[in-house]
């Protein structure tokens, strides 16, 4: 006997949510959550390149999404050409010079009673010497692991330009109407997620272009006036951005490397990077309220509990998805009525 409309329509939502679970819990499994996020970028900058290349070149609607998509794939390979004569060495060979940055952390924590003042260094307890240990060997571990990621890192590269162009296919191809229910209902879905990434990932990348942006002046215009310079600075500037994308516990992973790195070179370098810091992290606390809170309606004990979770089943790429799963998940459960 076949379903009724209404019967149809609710089978097809059931199955759409379940469909696109599966999909996202697969991603996480997979490791391909740079491919997810790229897809997400490159849509939604198809969608925003297209109507201002229709306006420029007076094209026809069919053909400037067209355009759109071939300057999202393009605008990479570009940037990659005229970039990588200088950066090479940081988008290549990332994962070996983090590596180095760790084991140099190790050696700095080891270090401590050494690079503070005589006076605060008689202060440290005798039981502090195992806690420097614990950290330092805790770090040398971490900078094991990156020893054969190189490979790892330019296949997460291309996997990320993948989702790009799939992202900006997928915004050029014309719209079918009427869709069928299921086809209706993951299109419901999968919009629903996107409108959650432009709100929670856009929002938190201009943020972390704004924390870097403060940090790039005070690590290569400010320390170097008090002469000054701390090792390392690039690779900093990289970290500060890709943990700036994390809230919350992105500040706090900024806030501990750049100051036991500013340790190595002075205590007053350490001292000035912690207050530095403290301070940007104060104006990005009330943007991520004002933009991403009232967005999304998180409180701070949601998103670090869910975080916390996240991070716990997949590592470091569940702190990134965590506040876009969570809020996607929010958002479909308050369409539903349920909260």
């Amino acid at each position: 006997m076949p379903l009724q409309p209404n019967s149809r329509a609710a089978t097809a939502t059931v199955i759409s949510h379940v469909l696109l679970a599966s999909a996202l819990l697969l991603i996480m499994w997979q490791g391909l959550l740079a491919g997810l996020l790229c897809v997400c970028v490159g849509f939604l900058a198809t969608r925003w390149f297209s109507p201002r290349l229709a306006v420029l070149t007076r094209a026809r609607n069919g053909l400037s999404p067209r355009l759109g998509a071939a300057l999202v794939a393009l605008i990479p390979i570009l940037l990659v050409l005229l970039a990588l004569p200088r950066t090479r060495g940081l988008l290549l060979d990332a994962p070996a010079q983090y590596r180095e940055l760790l084991a140099f952390m190790a050696a700095t924590v080891m270090e401590l009673r050494d690079k503070l003042p005589p006076d605060i260094a008689r202060q440290l307890p005798e039981g502090a010497l195992e806690l420097q240990s614990a950290i330092a060997n805790y770090l040398a571990r971490k900078a094991g692991t990156l020893a054969n990621t190189g490979r790892a890192w330019l296949a997460g590269l291309l996997f990320a330009y993948v989702g790009l162009l799939i992202g900006a296919l997928a915004a050029a191809r014309p719209s079918i109407q009427p869709l069928k229910p299921l086809a209706a209902a993951l299109h419901q879905r999968v919009h629903r997620f996107g409108e959650t990434f432009r709100q929670i990932v856009v929002a938190q990348f201009w943020i972390a272009l704004f924390n870097t942006s403060l940090t790039a002046i005070f690590l290569l215009v400010i320390l170097p006036l008090w002469g000054y310079k701390l090792p390392y600075t690039m690779a900093l500037l990289l970290l500060t951005f890709l943990a700036g994308l994390i809230p919350i516990v992105g500040n706090l992973i900024c806030n501990a490397v750049l100051t036991l790195v500013g340790l190595s070179v002075s205590p007053w370098v350490a001292l000035a990077c912690l207050v530095f810091l403290v301070a940007i992290h104060k104006a990005e606390y009330f943007i991520n309220a004002k933009v991403i809170g009232h967005r999304t309606h998180m409180s701070v004990w949601e998103l670090l509990t869910v975080m916390f979770v996240m991070e716990a089943v997949f590592g470091p790429a569940g702190l990134v998805a965590a506040p876009l799963f969570y809020a996607y998940a929010k958002k479909e459960l308050q369409a539903t009525g349920w909260v």
